[in-house]
This record gives C-alpha cells, structure tokens and sequence, in this order.
C-alpha cells in the first residue's frame, strides 16, 4: 500500500527532509508517525501525496511510482488519498454540505450523485444535521469534520491526517481520534501524523518515530516516548 525504500529528500545540501527511510504500512493499518518539529514527518506526508518526489530511493503508494509518475496521474493519485491537514481550508462562503459537495464538482461529478454521496459522509462525521451550516457557524471540531468528510468523498483508500487535533480542544481531540477509527473500521488504510503523546498513547496501535529524517523507532502498540 505504502512503500519507502532507502528514501532520502534533500532540499541543499544543508538541508534534508529525509534520509534512508524503510518504511512499509500494508492495507488496512493505522499507523501513527510521530517525532519533533524538523524530524521529517511534513517530508515524509508530502512524498505520499507525490508534493515532492525522492532524491533517491523508492516510494510506491497504491501502485504509483512516486518518483516517476505522470503530472497527469497525479490528480488520479489524490482521489485515491484523503488529506486533512491542521489548518482546516474550508471556504467560508460555503455551507458545511457545499463545501464537501465542492471536492466533487471540481472532478466533474453530477448533482444526482454529489446529492447521494455528501449526505453520506457528513453522516459518518455526524453532521448530518448541520449541513446547512456556515463554517463560522460552527465549532472548530464540527469544521474539522467537516474537512474528513470532504476527504472521504472519492473513497479513499488511504486516509492522511496531518496533525488533525493541533488545533482542537482535549473533547473535540477525542472525537476526531474516534472517527478516524471509525474510518479505518471500514477498511481505509489511516496514517495519523502527530506530536500529540496522549493521542498516540491511548491508540495502542502501530507507532513510527522520526529523529532529524530518520525513523529510530517502529513499533506495534507502542507508544509516544519522545
């Protein structure tokens, strides 16, 4: 599913992003990748979404070469992954349901199936009943609920949450945690990136730990002790 091979990104040479990174995260797993401000993990989420492509090595993602792959294949690519990032890049002259409904206009998708596929996402992120909403309108989680939803509309199969908590409360925190669960319950690979311990701690799941673009640590149900 996703796969790094001795992985170096090297912005000068002053500068590197990653280096001889071996990685493999299978279908179905949700991985947490942790480490300090500057220890790769930005890098290393821009490689998956093919952001930036390696100065060496090998770095597949559902199939796709990431190093050789067509600028035309990547729009492909990304509605095979879902993005969410700390920063939610919502557009606020929108509702909640024009917003999530916008990811598929811009790929050409017709009312009658915008119509059937938005109200299910919003219900998996329980705001069905908010739709009609402004972003303004409401509270920060339901916003980054909002943006899982609208992450969710191609059906992804792999789900990449960039700090997604950064900016929510311990409550809000908990329930984005729960729905990424949920997600990963229906078979969509989650690949969680964070600094937050408590978060990474009570998953007990897969724990991948970068230090200056090295991953030192790999672990099953580990935990967070940077």
């Amino acid at each position: 599913m996703i796969y790094f091979k001795n992985v170096s990104k090297i912005y000068e040479p002053q500068s590197i992003g990653v280096r001889d990174i071996h990685l493999q995260i299978e279908s179905g797993e949700f991985v947490s990748i942790v480490g300090q401000s500057g220890s790769g993990k930005t890098t290393l989420v821009k490689l998956m979404i093919a952001e930036e492509r390696p100065s060496k090595g090998i770095v597949k993602v559902s199939g796709w070469d990431i190093a050789s792959i067509p600028k035309k294949s990547v729009s492909v690519l990304r509605r095979q992954i879902g993005v969410i990032f700390q920063d939610f890049k919502l557009l606020h002259n929108k509702t909640l349901f024009e917003n999530v409904a916008f990811a598929l206009e811009v790929c050409g998708v017709g009312n009658e199936r915008i119509n059937e596929i938005v109200p299910q996402v919003l219900q998996i992120v329980g705001l069905e009943g908010k739709r009609d909403r402004y972003p303004h309108q409401v509270s920060g989680g339901e916003q980054q609920r909002a943006v899982i939803a609208r992450s969710l509309v191609h059906r992804p199969k792999i789900l990449v949450a960039d700090e997604p908590t950064g900016n929510l409360d311990a409550i809000n925190t908990h329930e984005i945690i729960e729905i990424l669960k949920k997600i990963n319950e229906f078979g969509t690979t989650v690949v969680l990136v964070t600094h937050n311990k408590e978060v990474v701690n009570s998953l007990r799941r897969r724990v991948v730990t970068l230090e200056h673009g090295t991953v030192v640590s790999d672990q099953e149900g580990g935990k967070y002790v940077l």
